[in-house]
């Protein structure tokens, strides 16, 4: 069975970062994408950025592009989500989820069978 764990969220001060970490157990070895999404307060859930398996190639919502930094660590299966720059409108819950094949390509977290519980990030200005 497949378990996706977020934890590193916090209060923060604008400007300021934080590292969110995405444990995958299981039997998924090196083998899943892991993407991140945030959904604020009254607003639909946003996929924020993902990693390929194998060659680690990551892409970027717009909204988050050169602040935060995808990566991962095989030996520990985890991912991380390295915020840095942090803005109020970052202020969301983040949730990692994980997969092979064809939900690597989608930007929807419902498309992932292993999804986390989110970890809450409140930016402050």
């Amino acid at each position: 069975q497949v378990q996706v764990e977020e934890s590193g969220g916090g209060s923060v001060q604008a400007a300021g970062s934080l590292r969110l970490s995405c444990v995958v157990s299981g039997n998924t070895g090196s083998t899943v994408c892991v993407g991140w999404f945030r959904q604020a307060p009254g607003k639909g859930r946003e996929w924020v950025a993902r990693i390929f398996p194998v060659t680690g190639g990551t892409t970027y919502a717009t909204s988050v592009q050169g602040r935060f930094t995808i990566s991962q660590d095989n030996t520990k299966n985890t991912w991380y989500l390295q915020m840095n720059s942090l803005k109020p409108e970052d202020t969301a819950m983040y949730y990692c989820a994980a997969d092979r094949g064809a939900a690597c390509l989608t930007r929807h977290s419902y498309d992932y069978n292993y999804r986390g519980q989110g970890t809450q990030v409140t930016v402050s200005s």
